[in-house]
């Protein structure tokens, strides 16, 4: 039987990128899914990766909500638990990562980079944690960065910030929630090709040296952030809660060095 079978998920910024390879991989596991999405923009990218999920055999629904801003997202979770039913599994995916470096970050810009990155995790998780207390189960999975551990790039500290305080949420979750049997847990991926990097991957300079730097010489994929959340909305992982799972080819234990150094 597949891992998690007939689970209702809810997976924030759902859409398209890692949070797309979330949902399916959630879906393949026999998961019901919900794909949320913030601006009718992107309502279309929503309604084919539930076309997607429903071709696996699972039920799905598409959710509207910016989810930074409460009433939004409370309207979100009552929709969801109407047509799946009560929310066993959360993924906060939902991130933004405007470059601009610290000198012109923008008052604006570090409050929505807060809002989507850190409010939202608190709001969600909130909402969620009611009905996952009340049946003493459930899954919240955060979805961090390296930025939750290291400065990856001089011209986003909002963004390596909110990672960081994301990461200690994460912790200051588990601790409260564990006692209800929920598992709050995060994974933090190092550079993906989604359409998030399209514009800094496309120098085929940076791409390089993005994929010099990691210790396995490659980028990681969407699908492996997938993998990684399952793995901890399943059974297998009872046991570990407050854990940020690296998904990173080891990039955050390996020290600078010189160009030359791990060649000599």
């Amino acid at each position: 039987m597949a891992r998690l079978h007939n689970r209702v998920a809810l997976v924030t910024g759902g859409s398209r990128g890692i949070g797309e390879a979330i949902v399916i991989r959630l879906a393949e596991e026999g998961a019901h899914v919900a794909i949320n999405f913030t601006s009718n923009g992107s309502r279309e990218k929503a309604e084919n990766v539930k076309r997607k999920a429903e071709a696996l055999g699972v039920k799905a629904v598409v959710a509207q909500a910016d989810v930074g801003i409460k009433e939004q997202a409370r309207r979100m979770f009552a929709e969801v638990e109407q047509t799946l039913g009560p929310i066993d599994i959360l993924v906060n995916n939902a991130g933004i990562a405007p470059f601009e470096a610290f000198m012109h970050v923008s008052e604006e810009t570090w409050d929505r980079t807060y809002n989507t990155n850190v409010k939202s995790i608190f709001l969600c998780s909130q909402l969620a944690a009611k009905g996952m207390i009340e049946r003493r189960y459930g899954k919240i999975v955060n979805v961090l960065s390296t930025a939750s551990l290291v400065v990856t790039s001089p011209v986003i500290p909002h963004y390596q910030s909110s990672k960081a305080a994301a990461n200690m949420l994460t912790k200051g979750m588990a601790i409260e929630l564990g006692k209800f049997n929920i598992n709050v847990n995060a994974v933090g991926p190092s550079t993906v090709a989604t359409d998030m990097c399209t514009d800094y991957l496309a120098d085929p300079a940076i791409l390089q040296k993005e994929i010099e730097a990691n210790p396995m010489k490659r980028l990681g994929t969407e699908r492996q952030i997938g993998d990684a959340v399952v793995f901890l909305a399943s059974e297998e992982a009872m046991q570990i809660n407050g854990h940020l799972l690296m998904v990173d080819g080891g990039l955050t234990v390996k020290a600078a060095q010189p160009d030359d150094h791990m060649e000599h």
